[in-house]
């Protein structure tokens, strides 16, 4: 199993939400948390993957949106 976490500012979500939420549909992921931090409003959101190749497509495919960054590890 892996673990995706993506980071995005509060201007980023606010533009590219929807964008990400058509992306997220296109993999089987299990959303775990969503963080919205309290001083800036930027969001830190994880997801588990079973498959390493779909893990590091959503991390790609994520990094595509302006503002939004990924990273993917074993869990």
């Amino acid at each position: 199993m892996w673990l995706v976490t993506v980071y995005c500012s509060a201007e980023s979500w606010r533009n590219d939400a929807n964008a990400f939420n058509a992306i997220m549909a296109h993999y089987t992921v299990k959303p775990l948390s969503t963080k919205k931090m309290k001083e800036d409003e930027r969001r830190i959101m994880t997801f588990q993957v079973e498959d390493v190749s779909e893990a590091e497509a959503f991390q790609d495919e994520c990094m595509t949106l302006d503002g939004f960054t990924a990273q993917f590890e074993s869990l």
